[in-house]
């Protein structure tokens, strides 16, 4: 899998580095100092490895190793229930390192995985969270429910998210861009959260929702 730009690179596991390709004498030097391989090119060749705004790095990586379900960790989770869109998948990874959750859950099949996108819009920030892939989203919560986790779905027809207690262990989950969280995983959840909104907006973005509810239920531990 191929990765790019300069804060990617200097936020990634140098192990999880097979080559680094730049045009940047500085980019060399850091290689040669963080026993990197690399290889000097221009960006004529780097253009034609990906149309993103590379900054003159393209970095070769082995892909990405899935966690499990029992590598699940701290008592605040977030679950994505058959996100679609890298970007919004980058921006929550970001968030949620920001923020010091160390657990991202999500489903094998129709959903976003860890891909170059990915890697440049959590500019690196992925090393610090596990992404965890399982088969079924709802046989995990049942699993996370008897770990002691409550589940907390963010719905457009749930209650107000400032007025919920959120101590304990919980899981958040966030919904598909269009279609929001399935019924199954609504039947499964022990509360669903809103964030009212003015009636002339249809919906927020589902990485600015998820930032403004994972800071909401991550002071819950302070």
């Amino acid at each position: 899998m191929l990765a790019y730009g300069v804060n990617v690179l200097k936020e990634l596991d140098s192990k999880k580095i097979k080559k680094v390709m730049t045009s940047r004498s500085e980019i060399i030097e850091y290689c040669k100092e963080h026993k990197i391989k690399y290889e000097r090119t221009d960006n004529h060749i780097l253009n034609k490895l990906t149309k993103e705004n590379h900054q003159g790095v393209v970095i070769d990586i082995y892909d990405y190793d899935y966690y499990k379900l029992e590598d699940v960790d701290g008592n605040f989770v977030v679950m994505l229930d058959h996100l679609e869109d890298p970007h919004n998948f980058g921006a929550i990874i970001r968030t949620c390192a920001a923020a010091g959750i160390t657990s991202i859950i999500i489903p094998k099949d129709r959903s976003v995985k860890v891909t170059d996108v990915v890697m440049k819009t959590s500019v690196g920030t992925i090393n610090y969270v596990k992404i965890i892939m399982v088969s079924n989203l709802v046989d995990a919560i049942k699993k996370l429910k008897k770990q002691g986790y409550f589940i907390y779905s963010a719905d457009m027809h749930g209650e107000n998210y400032r007025t919920l207690d959120y101590s304990g262990k919980r899981v958040l989950v966030i919904g598909n861009e269009g279609k929001g969280i399935s019924n199954l995983v609504k039947e499964n959840s022990d509360f669903l959260v809103t964030i009212p909104i003015n009636n002339k907006v249809e919906s927020l973005n589902a990485s600015v929702a998820a930032g403004i509810l994972i800071y909401q239920m991550e002071n819950a531990d302070e």
